[in-house]
């Protein structure tokens, strides 16, 4: 399928999922990172949560991350250069619900791209080399690009399910491992 199909499918399938179920996937891809991941005095991206999308709640994440000494970078979308920058998270009080309903820090300290250990990344779907598909704005792949050689990409799934993309980009970046709600798939080594 196309990369827009694949969208418009995952997109409607999160739609379909109640904020129960919702809430019960996200809690086990929660204990799926955390015991089968060393997280501790990491440095980690991760995301929030777009919750008219229906999105996988990361919050828990991130306060057992800090919970256990992990450093916790959240990003923040230049819309107009299709960039982000990450900041360190502080507490609840510098977060804030941008336009397109992506909450960010509003400051904080700077972290790098290349002082990160692992990246949570976003995604609707993935096929079986660790290819992802987001929302078609290239933010990540862009980003991803500035990670450092050893860093971990990690894409949080609410759905077991590989696709079959079509129109694979030479510039997409591959993931290292995907997280599902009953399963940690590791990919061949990225290109």
């Amino acid at each position: 399928m196309q990369k827009a199909s694949i969208r418009s499918l995952y997109k409607q399938k999160r739609l379909e999922i109640t904020p129960d179920e919702l809430e019960r996937r996200s809690a086990d891809i929660c204990e799926q990172l955390f015991t089968h991941f060393q997280l501790e005095g990491k440095v980690l991206s991760l995301f929030l949560p777009i919750e008219r999308q229906r999105e996988i709640n990361t919050y828990s994440i991130l306060e057992k991350g800090i919970s256990i000494g992990a450093t916790i970078a959240l990003p923040k979308s230049d819309f107009e250069k299709h960039s982000m920058k990450h900041f360190q998270f502080e507490s609840h009080s510098q977060l804030k619900v941008n336009e397109f309903g992506i909450p960010e820090p509003s400051h904080g300290k700077t972290i790098k791209a290349d002082t990160l250990d692992i990246v949570f990344v976003p995604l609707l779907a993935v096929d079986a080399s660790g290819h992802r598909i987001g929302y078609g704005k290239g933010f990540y792949d862009r980003f991803l690009r500035k990670c450092r050689p050893n860093c971990i990409f990690i894409g949080l799934h609410l759905f077991d399910e590989m696709c079959v993309i079509d129109d694979i980009d030479p510039h997409d970046i591959q993931l290292d491992y995907c997280i599902t709600p009953t399963q940690i798939i590791r990919f061949d080594e990225r290109k």
